[in-house]
């Protein structure tokens, strides 16, 4: 079944086409008529949205504004199915006037290959590398990690003629959504955001898909644009080892049934990612306790919680999210805190997506993509000035500037609404540090829902040590239980654990990083050549965007680098150390000017060092720049003229 289906003939009745634009939503729907019928008349000055984040219903649109739109909508419709059209116009027009009205000012036409990727219009794929490698070339990369991105990574490859191979240590392709299986597990982006750009889906279920959702559609994704025979399952990457003398790569592996084997490739691209590793809790006993204990991601199907009395340690988004649905079936569920969420209301969070709008998506030619549009131009600044530190701010404990302070405070009134009828509940619930500190939560009212069912508990008390029987915590109180779940998180400081890299002169990666990970563009690392990370140091969003963009950047790069050593005739690539390292400081001073880089709540976002290792400090358009096409000046170059002409 293939993922984009072309659009189906627009045959409804007028009231048919009237029930379906009750769920239109008409920011998006505006701009895809405007486009499909070729009368810009439609986009009205006085139906322009304020262009608010995408989170507010229609696009903050007034009533008023809506049901005049639905009435332009309606017209433009019926001509569309009547054939009463005056014809298509260019997208690249189309981009540009719409674009305009969307944001109420003239684009700036360097954007336009940006919006153009990002719109991917039907049956176009703008970031399809436009070249493919010379056969007689010997060239092959090794792809570590068949998740999101190593599957894009694939997609690239094979589309320019690089052979490539894919190791996985799991069973099968889906990476993160292959091994969240916890109850509960979804998405917190928009699935139209949260997907590829060029393989786009019309018929999603729920606006923030579900695990088995997810993981279908990237294993779709996989065998559609023909991934899947290129993966080694069950192989596990142990070592890999920059040959000088070859001026390639040696990857050690060890496959299931504990053999060890060595391969070799001219490039390594490393797709683990950075929530791959699971962080157990560093606690007293936990050895000790008798009864089933297991990580979120590695949750354990085989326990059945029907009944039981379950101890969570840890309420971060993954516990966020099962932490309900266990309630729901454990006997008891006793849930210990160490530090509460902000969260962000989001009514529509489990909603499936409704049937007209579904409808329109099917119909509508370009409406899912101008959706897809709306989105992105929405996110990629996103909440990004919420999260700026004002040096002036007098206290920065609780709030980090004027922007950080008005969410603080909508944030904190969501939180009262949310517990009025509990006060007992609001103080433990209540963050006493800035938002965007660490992760936002996303939160449809399930959270208080949940806490508030007779048989659930929040601790807040520190945890002394675990038992035979259960919790205890720091006053000596023991909270017995039989089941066992970590909420914990992952080690997200600790990139490309466990495995080593050796690089020239035989450089030890983690021993150059010392805990410290750095990056340039989060891709390339002087010593290093021809490696190349997705979703590596400092690519990680915290306020806008998807992490999906982020990846089709950096391949995009990734492929720009090949093809610059096919073209110049060279065997190798390295990241020059002073490019690196300026990088990085630009970086860091970034980090510093947004409120995670300067809180001092506890977050994944800092590593062992006090540093922000993890995030993007910038907003999306920024890093497309960036990584749209390598400098042959950031790199040195490497030749193997003894190999010249063979491998």
């Amino acid at each position: 079944m293939p993922i984009s289906r072309p659009i189906e003939p627009l045959v409804a009745t007028d009231d048919e086409l009237r029930a379906a634009l009750e769920d239109a939503f008409l920011p998006a729907l505006l701009p895809a008529l405007a486009q499909a019928t070729g009368d810009f008349s439609i986009l009205r000055e006085s139906l322009r949205p304020p262009g608010v984040a995408p989170g507010v219903q229609q696009g903050g649109m007034t009533p008023a504004q809506q049901a005049e739109a639905k009435e332009v909508a309606f017209e433009a419709l019926k001509r569309l199915r009547d054939g009463q059209v005056s014809g298509e116009v260019p997208v690249e027009e189309a981009l540009l006037r719409i674009t305009a009205w969307m944001t109420g000012s003239p684009v700036s036409e360097d954007y336009v290959p940006l919006l153009l990727e990002e719109l991917a219009p039907e049956g176009q794929d703008p970031r399809a590398p436009a070249w493919r490698k010379d056969p007689s070339v010997p060239f092959s990369v090794i792809i570590i990690g068949a998740g999101m991105s190593g599957i894009l990574a694939g997609i690239r490859l094979k589309q320019a003629g690089i052979p490539f191979t894919i190791l996985e240590k799991n069973h099968d392709i889906g990476g993160t959504w292959l091994e969240n299986t916890y109850p509960g597990a979804r998405v917190d982006v928009s699935n139209a955001f949260y997907s590829y750009s060029f393989a786009q889906k019309n018929d999603w279920p729920t606006h923030y898909s579900t695990q088995p959702v997810l993981l279908e559609y990237f294993q779709e994704c996989a065998r559609e644009f023909g991934v899947r025979e290129h993966v080694q399952f069950n192989t596990e990457v142990t070592l890999l080892q920059w040959d000088e003398d070859r001026a390639e790569w040696v990857v050690h592996v060890r496959r299931a049934d504990g053999t060890e084997e060595e391969l070799r490739a001219n490039a390594v691209i490393s797709a683990v990612g950075q929530l791959n590793r699971p962080k157990i809790p560093d606690i007293p006993g936990l050895e000790r306790f008798r009864g089933p204990q297991f990580h979120s991601a590695r949750w354990d199907h085989s326990v059945d919680l029907a009944g039981k009395r379950v101890a969570v340690i840890g309420t971060g988004a993954s516990a966020a999210q099962f932490i309900p649905e266990v309630a729901k079936v454990a006997g008891e569920v006793t849930i210990f805190q160490r530090t509460p969420n902000w969260y962000v209301p989001v009514p529509h969070y489990h909603d499936e997506v409704p049937a007209g709008l579904r409808w329109l998506f099917t119909h509508v030619p370009h409406y899912a993509h101008w959706y897809r549009f709306w989105l992105f131009w929405n996110t990629t600044d996103g909440l990004l000035a919420a999260a700026k530190v004002d040096p002036n701010w007098p206290d920065k404990s609780r709030s980090v500037g004027p922007e950080n302070e008005n969410l603080r405070q909508l944030l904190t009134a969501y939180l009262q609404m949310q517990f009025a009828d509990r006060p007992d509940l609001l103080p433990k619930v209540m963050p006493d540090y800035p938002p965007a500190a660490k992760r936002l939560i996303l939160d449809n009212g399930i959270w208080a829902a949940t806490l508030k069912r007779p048989n659930v508990r929040l601790i807040t008390d520190k945890i002394r040590e675990v038992t035979e029987a259960g919790v205890v915590t720091a006053d000596g109180t023991l909270y017995e239980a039989d089941v066992l779940i970590y909420g914990t998180g992952f080690q997200a400081s600790k990139f490309l654990t466990p495995m080593r890299v050796l690089g020239r002169g035989g450089k030890d990666l983690h021993r150059e990083w010392d805990g410290d990970a750095r990056a340039y563009l989060g891709i390339t690392v002087p010593g290093f050549p021809n490696f190349f990370m997705l979703y590596g140091p400092n690519t990680n969003i915290v306020v806008n965007g998807s992490i999906i963009y982020f990846s089709e950047c950096e391949v995009q790069y990734v492929m720009g680098c090949l093809k610059m050593l096919f073209d110049r005739g060279e065997r190798a690539l390295d990241v020059r150390k002073d490019v690196h390292d300026a990088y990085n400081e630009r970086i860091d001073r970034g980090n510093l000017e947004r409120v995670w880089g300067v809180a001092t709540v506890n977050s994944w976002y800092r590593n062992e060092k006090g540093r922000s290792a993890q995030n993007w400090p910038f907003n999306l358009i920024e890093y497309w720049q960036q990584t749209r096409e390598p400098n042959p000046d950031d790199y040195e170059f490497i030749r193997q003229p003894a190999l010249a002409g063979g491998d």
